[in-house]
């Protein structure tokens, strides 16, 4: 039977990976993920699940233990944030562009410098042209849900998962979460035997030198592959409602029916969103909340969907491309671009560094977006004073 805990966002990252009944753990400690880690070592040491838990030396060797542990046939799991997440960069293509299913968790956090531990998501953004379908949490809830949906999506498509959710506003903040019970996960996530992998008895290698007859090919197929996840992804959503009744899509819609101006946001600020707009409906505004949760692969086609008929998209982004904006902004203006009478975008840039996003904040962002009415980016929450260089 399922049971109720009170847990942190990165313990709820840690029963998601046991009862996914991941075969390889690969740890190294960086604030906010380290609990996951530590959580899990505990879970290994004492029996609860069998796995093979191997403490490296970096998030590089991190994520090539996750690699080779992948290609050998072993479900295999890593957590980061930030500067970690940087650092595995390099084999972050070797992962998504390799086709190997990992399933890596990253606690948003600020890049440096200045140097900072709180939330921004920038560092996974950064990433989104590696190859990993990237999922975005509102809830510790969903956090957990997101670990064991991701290993299915990962191995139904080859293709590697990063569950993303914000520090300390989740990582660290508990949350009555409910744990699905261990068989019902079992047959919703069966073991993982992949037909390709590395076996002395039929060998076989992966990464070899590509030429350019066949290059282009295995970028195309990548192409496919990531076009096809997003069925999965509602696909699976829907099989894994039906087994705990919580319903996990690519875009959520909330009180668009008749909306004006819909609000975009990502993370753990969609429950500030909700918030808000609850307030400006009530006061007689026609304000409606699009939350995206998949951003890799884009869902343009659902985007469009999503925003046709209102008149505005004001989306608020937690994060920061220097010399262009807000990348969730951008990414919407680009699905946006070849839509009859599309709506206008504004980009707010709110909340970096992890500073607070209060409903007031995000109700200040909506109006100075219709007043501005010609798409410019706005910052909510600045500090008004000389910040120098």
């Amino acid at each position: 039977m399922p049971e109720k805990k009170i847990l942190m966002g990165n313990h709820a990252v840690s029963y998601g990976v046991m009862l996914s009944r991941a075969e390889v753990i690969a740890a190294y400690p960086i604030t906010p993920q380290t609990q996951i880690v530590e959580e899990l070592s505990e879970i290994c040491a004492s029996g609860r699940l069998k796995a093979k838990f191997i403490k490296v030396e970096s998030e590089h060797s991190a994520m090539a233990c996750c690699i080779g542990a992948s290609a050998a046939g072993a479900r295999s799991f890593t957590a980061t944030s930030a500067q970690g997440l940087a650092l595995m960069h390099e084999l972050l293509h070797w992962a998504g562009l390799g086709r190997f299913p990992v399933v890596l968790a990253n606690v948003n956090r600020a890049m440096a410098p200045g140097w900072s531990i709180w939330t921004e998501q920038t560092d996974s953004l950064s990433q989104r042209d590696t190859g990993w379908i990237q999922l975005y949490c509102e809830t510790n809830q969903e956090v957990l849900d997101s670990v064991i949906l991701a290993f299915k999506i990962a191995e139904r498509v080859s293709l590697p998962v990063m569950i993303v959710f914000d520090a300390f506003i989740l990582s660290h903040t508990y949350e009555p979460v409910e744990i699905p019970d261990q068989d019902m996960i079992d047959r919703f996530l069966p073991a993982y035997n992949p037909a390709d992998k590395l076996d002395i008895g039929s060998p076989t290698a992966f990464g070899a030198l590509t030429s350019p007859e066949h290059n282009m090919e295995l970028r195309y197929k990548i192409q496919q592959a990531m076009n096809e996840s997003l069925g999965v992804i509602e696909e699976e959503g829907r099989n894994y409602a039906e087994m705990t009744g919580r319903r996990y899509g690519i875009v959520e819609e909330f009180m668009t029916e008749g909306a004006d101006t819909a609000v975009v946001a990502v993370g753990s600020m969609v429950s500030t969103c909700r918030a808000a707009v609850m307030e400006m409906r009530r006061a007689g505004k026609k304000i409606g909340l699009v939350r995206l949760r998949c951003f890799r692969p884009f869902p343009y086609e659902v985007i469009r969907k999503s925003l046709k008929g209102v008149k505005r998209a004001v989306v608020f982004d937690r994060n920061l491309s220097p010399g262009c904006g807000g990348i969730f902004a951008s990414e919407i203006s680009s699905a946006l671009s070849t839509v009859e009478n599309a709506p206008k975008v504004n980009g707010v840039i709110i909340g970096l560094g992890g500073r607070d996003i209060t409903a007031e904040n995000i109700m200040e962002g909506i109006e100075l977006a219709e007043k501005e009415g010609d798409g410019r980016e706005i910052w909510v929450g600045l500090k008004k004073y000389n910040h120098g260089k």
